[in-house]
Formats: C-alpha cells, structure tokens, sequence
C-alpha cells in the first residue's frame, strides 16, 4: 500500500502549545451495520465521512485521538474493548452527517449511542454528543450521561470547548458552556442551551477525512465478496439551498458550501494511488451544481490521473444537455435525482421545485451520454390519493430509470413538512431501521399499502430494465404484476386510513 499522505486543504485548525500534553480523545460514531437489516442485505457500507474529518480536526489540533468505527463492529463489546484500552479522558460521538441513514435517527442507532455514552461515563470520561439526531433531541443523549450536546455541525464550538476540558477535566458544565452557543446541556433534569451570543459558525472546509485509521482491508473484503468491486465515500460539498418541506437540515442549514475542484481532485488521487477503489460514492445532497465547476473537476481529476467511476445525487432541473456531458466526461456512471412524484400536484405541495417534464428530460439527457440513472420515490405525502399513485406508476413507466428507491415521507423535526402532521404523529416517532416504511402520521392509507406499492414498482422497474424483454417468461411476469395491482386497486378503500374513512362518511 502506498504510503502517500492525504493532500492539505485549509482545515479548520487550533494551536497546539508547545510542551504541553493535550486531551486523549476517542471518537466514534453508533451506526452499527448490523442492526440494520436492510442495509446488511445491501452489503454497500461506506467509512463515517464526517467523524473521519473531526479525527483530522482534533489531531491538527494536537490532541491524541483514537478511532472507534462502529458500521462493521459485531457489537459494542468492539467499542467497550478500546475504551478500556485506550483510557480516554474525552469521548466524542460525531454522527456521520453526510449518511443519510443517521439524518433519519433510526431508533436502534440512538439506543447504541445511549449504551455507548453510559460505558463512557462508567469508564470515567467526559463525553459530548453531537449529530442530526442529537441537534433535533439531544434529551436522550443528555440523560444517557453525555455532558453536552452540539447543536448542528458544532465544529467551531467544539474546538472553543476543548481548550477548557484541557484546562480542566472536572470542569463543570456551567463553566464549560459560559459565553457559547450551539449547546445543549442538562440544568435540573431539564434540557437547557447555552446563551452565549455568538453565532453558530460553520467551518469552511470540514477538513480531509483521516483514511488512514480506516480499517479498510475489512471494508473491502465485504464489497468484494458481495459486489465484486470496492467503493469508497467522498463529499465535494456540504448542505443544500433548495427548501423542500421535508428535509431536515440540523447541521448545515440551507447553506451549501462547495469545495474547491482542484482540492476534491486531490483527495480523489490520494484514494486512488492509497487504496485504488473502483468506485467512489459522492455523498453530496447535490454534486457539482454548477456546470462549470464540474468541468474543472473533470480537467483536474484528468490531470492527476485521478479519475475513478463515481455516483451522484442531484436534481431534476440541474440536468441541462451541458451537465451530462461534463458528468460524463468527469466519470460519472450513475446520477441519482430525487424524483419523489410523478404528481405534479405532489411535487408542488413539496415546494421541491422540478417538474415532472424536467424529470422525463433529466433522464432522457441522461441515458443519451450514457449515464444510468436512479429514481428516489416519495409515497404517502400530505393529501397524496391514489392517481397520485398512480401518475408516480405512470412516469416510472415513462422515464424507464435503471433503479429506483421507494420510501414513505417520513417527518422529521425542524421541518414544515413535520409542522403540518405533528398533531397527528402517533406512538411511533422513528423507523426501527431503514426497511420499517412505517406512516408516522395519517396519511391516505396505512403503512401495509404503500408497502405493497413499494414492492410493486421495484417490481415493475425490475422488470423493464431485464434482458430479453420479448421473452414468453418476460411477458407472463408482466401479466403477473399487472394482476397483483388490479388486485390493490380492487382492494384500496379497505387500506384507507381510518381518518381517511372517517371523513369520507362524514
């Protein structure tokens, strides 16, 4: 393995003062992999892109940092090992806020964090808790014994708190907290934030991930044995500017801070003469945005001899004819655009600004510079009704995407979307795991009916992109799943939700 070292960006850094021993800090994450069945069946795991970054942070920072990665660990027995081990003074969970199974706060995934942070204060460290979960509730987090808990990306605050756990461990949280903002801490068994007046600064480059503490014999063995190549993360950007009513933007806002294409480049090459993956996933909310940021990627990437085929996501109505061809011509394999409907009526109450036409172009410009391109698909939306539904059945039939991922909307604090259902939330406020699709509100119809139009379309685009479409077995699967819809419309007012009936007979 190569021993070239990671380029250097402008990282966010601190001070290190000379002859002085600075913390001992151990940073992780509780996204276990193995408590997530979907994504065991997956089999596409990705090392924690923004815990690696804050690994990067604190060691420029000059503080002795170790590293626990709890998406292929067997269990907490793994994090409770090293944490008898390495002793250390200050345990930092930072969620991986560019996995966007940590933005949905998946149940099973607080609970680990939750034992996590009570083995931590057991062994006797301070700990501080910060991640999309924990900006949106950070009360279970707190009473689980985390000290504080960061509010959003937490960068600049974090590196203003360490200089006093330095100073002193034992400090109390009062003084901790003196004169900041963005945290989060517990006063009288009640959730308080600090009132400093200070803004909640964003770094301006997060920094380059730590790669070198990722285990990636390990990661790359499961790629191998499930897929037959090896993928590895990247993000050229953080945060989105787009205001759709359902997305949750505890860390960066409505702020979409793009790196630069030389820099990016530079950490692609990196990967590639270190690790040499055969695929990169981009985990931006929206890759490139600009044509003319995308084309310097692909001259520079062209120049380092760094190019390695890469997915993306990105939207509908950025997909002009001069953006395919620059993600082509850059290595783009594979786009992903967040779709969601194919009811106009749908995307409008979304505020997700696309149209349906500029999906069907998205795709066609597209598939014509022979990029793939996957659809996400959005069921259940306020007030969504069954020729909603079916327009969605409608344009899957049209665009013919090569993949599709299906999810019901799922509300999630801090957002309109949630502010318009909360009242009628039930029990239930977070998926047990990613293949729950559970409604958390009334919607039109129960959980087991979009389930079952889940799996049709999956079924259906299956199907349209196998080989061999004229083939007698190819048109008696077609008859097959055309029988189970007739059979699902047939059906559909039994799978009315009850608030639906009400009103109906009302």
């Amino acid at each position: 393995m190569s021993t070239v070292g990671p380029p250097h960006g402008p990282a966010l850094k601190a001070k290190v003062r000379y002859g002085e021993m600075m913390l001992s800090i151990l940073v992780c994450h509780s996204y276990f992999l193995r408590l997530d069945q979907k994504q065991i069946a997956r089999a596409k795991p990705y090392p924690p892109l923004a815990t690696l970054q804050v690994v990067s942070l604190l060691r420029e920072a000059g503080h002795q940092v170790s590293f626990f990665d709890a998406m292929l660990a067997e269990g907490i027995e793994e994090y409770d090992r090293l944490l008898a081990a390495d002793a250390p003074q200050l345990v930092l969970f930072y969620e991986d806020n560019f996995n966007f199974l940590s933005k949905m706060c998946l149940a099973t995934m607080r609970r680990a964090a939750c034992d996590m942070i009570g083995s931590a204060r057991h062994a006797g460290a301070r700990v501080i808790a910060a991640g999309p979960d924990v900006s949106d509730a950070p009360g279970p987090y707190l009473r689980a014994g985390a000290d504080l808990a960061l509010v959003g990306e937490g960068l600049s605050t974090l590196l203003e708190l360490l200089p006093r756990f330095d100073a002193q461990l034992n400090v109390n949280n009062e003084d901790l907290v003196r004169g900041l903002s963005g945290i989060s801490s517990l006063s009288g068994g009640k959730v308080v934030k600090a009132s400093g007046t200070k803004g909640l600064a964003l770094a301006h480059d997060a920094g380059l991930a730590a790669w070198d503490l990722v285990d990636m014999d390990r990661y790359r063995s499961l790629w191998m044995k499930a897929h037959g190549y090896f993928s590895l993360n990247m993000a050229a950007s953080r945060g989105c500017s787009f205001r759709c009513t359902w997305c949750s933007k505890p860390i960066w806002g409505n702020q979409y801070l793009q790196r630069s294409p030389l820099e990016v480049a530079a950490e692609m090459a990196y990967l590639k003469r270190t690790f040499n993956p055969d695929h990169i996933w981009f985990a931006d909310d929206i890759f490139g945005f600009r044509v003319d940021w995308v084309t310097q990627f692909a001259a520079a990437t062209r120049a380092a001899d760094a190019q390695i085929p890469f997915n993306i996501q990105t939207r509908a109505d950025l997909i002009s004819e001069r953006m395919a061809l620059a993600l082509r011509d850059a290595g783009c394999k594979e786009a992903w655009i967040g779709a969601e409907s194919g009811s106009q009526k749908v995307l409008d109450a979304m505020n997700k600004g696309t149209t349906v036409s500029e999906i069907l172009t998205a795709r066609a410009r597209l598939k014509s510079v022979g990029i793939r391109a996957g659809f996400f698909i959005q069921l259940g939306y306020i007030d969504e009704q069954l020729e909603d539904i079916l327009a969605t059945r409608d344009l899957l039939a049209s665009a013919r995407p090569d993949e599709i991922g299906v999810s019901v909307s799922y509300p999630l604090p801090g957002t309109k979307f949630y502010d318009l259902v909360k009242a009628q939330m039930r029990a239930k406020t977070h998926w047990h795991e990613s293949n729950d699709l559970e409604m958390m509100f009334h919607g039109t119809y129960t959980s087991d009916f979009y389930r079952s139009v889940r799996n049709l379309l999956h079924d259906e685009v299956a199907l349209q992109t196998a080989e061999a479409p004229l083939l007698p077995e190819h048109e008696r699967a077609a008859d097959a799943i055309e029988l189970r819809w007739q059979e699902l419309l047939r059906n559909e007012l039994k799978y009315r939700s009850p608030s639906e009936i009400s009103a109906a007979t009302a």
